[in-house]
C-alpha cells in the first residue's frame, strides 16, 4: 500500500521523465521524428530484397481479407518486435544512464523504467498508426473497427516490456555483462518468431536422436510467437485473435510485472551505491 500512495503522487514526474526521453531521442537531428519511421521502413527495404526477392519466402494470403504482401506481412511482426527489442535495450542501461539523477534525489526509481518504455511506446503508436493509414488506402484493408482489439494487445506487449525492464535494469547496474546478454537475447528472439517468415515453415514435428517431438506445438510457446500471430490477425487478416491466445499474452504480461517488480524491489536497495 505505502508503494501503491507513492506511485500515485509521481504521475507528473513520469509524464515529464517520457518527455524527457522524447526530447533527447532525436536532439540535433535535422530529420528529428522523421527517423522513427526511417529507420523501420528501410529495414523493411533489406529484408523485402533478402527474403523476398532473393530466397523469395511467399506471404501467406490473409483470411479473410484477402491481403497478400511481404511488406504489410513484414511490417505486421517487425513493428511489435521492434518495439520489444528496443525497450529491451533501453531498459538496460535506463538506471545506469541516469546514474546522477539516482544519486541526488530519491524517487521510485522504476520510473526511469517506466518512462524509457514510455517514450518508445509513442514511437510505436505513431508507426502503427501510419501503417493502419496504408493498410486502409494502400492494402485496401478495412482496419478501423480493429484498433480497439489492436490497442488491447499493445497494452499487453507493454506490460510484458515493463516486467522485462524490471528485471534487466537493475541487474545491469550489479553486473555489467548482462546488457552483452540482452543484446545476444534480442538478435534471438528475432529468429525464434514468424517474423520474416510465416509459421507454415515450421515443421510440425522433428526427429531428434529417434525421437517425434512436436516441433511447431514447441515453438508456439514462444510468448513472442503468440504477440506476432495477435497483431496479424488484427492487422493482416482483419480477424480476431483467439481467446486463447490473448489469455496466453494476459498471463505473461501479468506474471512479468509482478516477478519484475519484485526482483527491482529487491535490488532496489543499493543502486545508488552501485550505480
Amino acid at each position: 500500500m505505502t508503494k501503491l500512495a507513492e506511485y500515485r503522487g509521481t504521475f507528473e514526474l513520469t509524464v515529464n521523465l517520457v518527455l524527457r526521453e522524447l526530447r533527447s531521442r532525436y536532439k540535433r537531428s535535422v530529420l528529428g521524428w522523421g527517423w522513427s519511421l526511417i529507420n523501420p521502413l528501410a529495414t523493411v527495404l533489406i529484408y523485402w530484397i533478402v527474403f523476398s526477392q532473393f530466397l523469395k519466402v511467399q506471404p501467406p494470403v490473409g483470411d479473410p481479407s484477402g491481403l497478400k504482401s511481404f511488406v504489410f506481412f513484414l511490417l505486421c511482426g517487425l513493428l511489435p518486435y521492434k518495439f520489444l527489442s528496443d525497450s529491451m535495450l533501453q531498459t538496460t542501461e535506463s538506471l545506469i544512464s541516469n546514474g546522477n539523477l539516482i544519486k541526488k534525489v530519491y524517487f521510485p526509481r522504476q520510473l526511469l523504467v517506466v518512462a524509457g518504455v514510455g517514450s518508445l511506446l509513442v514511437t510505436l503508436l505513431i508507426e502503427l498508426g501510419v501503417l493502419c493509414a496504408l493498410l486502409l488506402i494502400v492494402g485496401g484493408n478495412m482496419v478501423l473497427p480493429w484498433i480497439p482489439m489492436l490497442l488491447l494487445i499493445v497494452v499487453l506487449e507493454t506490460a510484458m516490456v515493463l516486467g522485462i525492464g524490471f528485471v534487466v535494469g537493475p541487474l545491469n547496474v550489479y553486473l555489467r555483462d548482462v546488457k552483452h546478454f540482452v543484446f545476444i537475447a534480442v538478435q534471438m528472439l528475432f529468429y525464434s518468431a514468424p517474423i520474416v517468415y510465416p509459421i507454415r515453415l515450421v515443421p510440425v514435428h522433428a526427429h531428434v536422436l529417434g525421437l517425434a517431438l512436436p516441433l511447431r506445438d514447441i515453438y508456439k510457446l514462444n510468448p513472442l510467437v503468440t504477440m506476432i500471430t495477435c497483431y496479424r490477425s488484427v492487422l493482416y487478416d482483419l480477424a480476431w485473435p483467439s481467446l486463447k491466445d490473448l489469455a496466453y499474452l494476459g498471463l505473461w504480461a501479468v506474471a512479468l510485472v509482478v516477478i519484475g517488480h519484485w526482483i527491482f524491489g529487491r535490488l532496489d536497495r543499493r543502486l545508488a551505491e552501485e550505480v
